[in-house]
């Protein structure tokens, strides 16, 4: 068993008491539990890693190699891995200051990546996106005060879509300045997208030391990774570059139908992730899975998206380990900005940022994150907001307690007019988007409904945000964009 000194607990102790008190739906005990049936499965089962280099890494490390690409995963191979994965990460913006530190004491928010439809805002129209909506997303999601950093939101369907990530980059490096979450296809476009954000940041080594982006590496399954994934985690380890393991797993499908079982499974699928992007590079950044152990509606066969059954259990096994998460909440099942997306969003921005993750994504799905709604981001960015304030600490000082007032006002006391009240009420948390007038106010204002206001809140937030200065290097990213297009012949 690996020890509390082996795992590097205790990294983030510190951080964790800053954040306030968590919700625990794992225990440590049951934890350890998991992790050594995730030690278990890598010793006994194994995985299969159909990328030469990457069992060659394993092999010399130790590891037993059967069939050419099986390799079974020694525990201290796991321990080792695990005392070099830094505790925490820093994401900057693109002007290179720190803007989210993940270091267990607060979660940041962004949007998902990728939507094959847009839900418009603008009349409610259900269509295929463009990239103009994916560079609208992305200035929306700059203007968010709550929103921690951006994704492209929609996959652009007015570009060649051998060449769609590409396009993605340039509008997400171009649209904002907050911390980019990109996706890729394969190494090719991983390479281009580093490429670029190089050329932003001031080259390599600018942005091995500040990073402004992270890669999320979407993985066939958990023990049977495809070989552009292992390629991805190879090039980005290697760069020193932080990015996001995530290996695909659905509940009685790719994994055990049991949560125990399946999150055990994908725990292991993480753990032989991270060994191999420390044999690349020791200290390389590395951030886990959030998420997993939800399952398809076998009724539907579609997969629940805002599902209770996952809440929570993977955030615990990363806080265990003391590595950063990468969580999935604000999303919805629903095919409307209605009541049911609202309810799930609401439920699992709650459980995941009370559990502790570091980053969350997917706000402002729909349709089992088939759909994406700029009005659903806005009602997520309030429900962020009211979240926030849940979270700030309770101030107990002699101003804050009142004792002297209340005694100088007596029982019955009026505080409408204090110096007190003054000085304190805008203390409280107001809705922007939430309603809150009594009902005659609100139907001389029109009786609108939530989604009608989330939509107006959108435009009136594009309208008035500044435009982004794009960087000097943007020449250099469409340079890059182009090299691209003719690679694959695009005219």
């Amino acid at each position: 068993m690996i020890t509390q000194t082996q795992t590097g607990h205790g990294r983030r102790a510190r951080a964790r008491e800053l954040g306030g008190p968590l919700y625990a739906r794992v225990t440590p005990s049951q934890c350890e539990t998991l992790h050594e049936a995730a030690l278990r499965i890598l010793e006994r089962t194994g995985v299969r890693l159909p990328l030469p280099r990457a069992v060659a890494l394993l092999r010399e490390a130790g590891a037993a190699v059967s069939d050419a690409e099986r390799v079974r995963v020694p525990r201290e191979l796991v321990a080792w891995a695990l005392e070099r994965a830094p505790g925490i990460v820093t994401l900057h913006d693109r002007g290179g200051s720190p803007a989210l530190v993940l270091d267990g004491t607060s979660t940041a928010y962004g949007p998902g990546s990728d939507c094959l439809h847009i839900l418009d805002h603008r009349g409610g129209e259900l269509r295929r996106p463009l990239l103009s909506d994916v560079t609208e997303a992305v200035r929306l999601a700059g203007a968010l005060d709550e929103i921690g950093f951006v994704m492209s939101m929609f996959l652009p369907t007015d570009v060649d879509q051998r060449i769609a990530d590409r396009h993605q980059m340039r509008a997400m490096l171009t649209a904002s300045a907050k911390p980019v979450v990109f996706v890729t296809y394969d190494e090719t476009g991983c390479r281009d997208a580093v490429a670029m954000a190089e050329a932003v940041a001031g080259g390599a080594e600018a942005l091995r030391r500040r990073p402004s982006v992270c890669c999320y590496v979407n993985v066939a399954t958990a023990l049977w990774p495809n070989p552009e994934s292992l390629e991805k985690l190879l090039f980005l380890a290697g760069k020193g570059l932080p990015f996001l393991y995530v290996p695909g797993a659905q509940a009685g499908v790719s994994t055990p139908a049991t949560t125990a079982g399946s999150v055990a499974e994908i725990t292991a699928g993480v753990l032989a992730g991270l060994v191999l992007t420390q044999l690349a590079r020791e200290g390389a950044p590395f951030i886990v899975k959030g998420w997993g152990g939800g399952g398809l509606d076998m009724r539907t066969m579609v997969y629940g998206y805002a599902s209770p059954d996952q809440r929570a259990t993977s955030i615990a096994m990363a806080r265990y380990y003391d590595l950063p998460s990468f969580a999935l909440a604000g999303a919805s099942d629903a095919k409307l900005v209605d009541g049911q997306a609202a309810a799930e969003a609401a439920l699992t921005l709650a459980v995941e940022t009370l559990a502790g993750a570091d980053l969350v994504h997917d706000l402002g799905y729909l349709e089992s994150g088939m759909t994406g709604s700029l009005a659903q981001l806005v009602v997520c960015a309030e429900m962020v907001s009211w979240l926030r304030h849940l979270r700030r600490p309770l101030v107990l000082d002699e101003e804050a307690l009142a004792v002297d007032l209340v005694d100088e006002l007596g029982p019955g006391g009026q505080y409408l007019g204090t110096a007190h009240t003054r000085r304190h009420f805008r203390e409280q948390w107001y809705p922007t988007v939430f309603d809150r007038q009594t009902r005659e106010s609100w139907q001389a204002a029109g009786s609108s409904d939530l989604a009608a206001r989330a939509a107006r809140r959108a435009d009136e937030l594009l309208a008035a945000a500044p435009p982004v200065e794009p960087p000097a290097a943007d020449a250099e990213l469409a340079a890059i964009v182009h090299a691209a297009e003719t690679a694959v012949g695009v005219r």
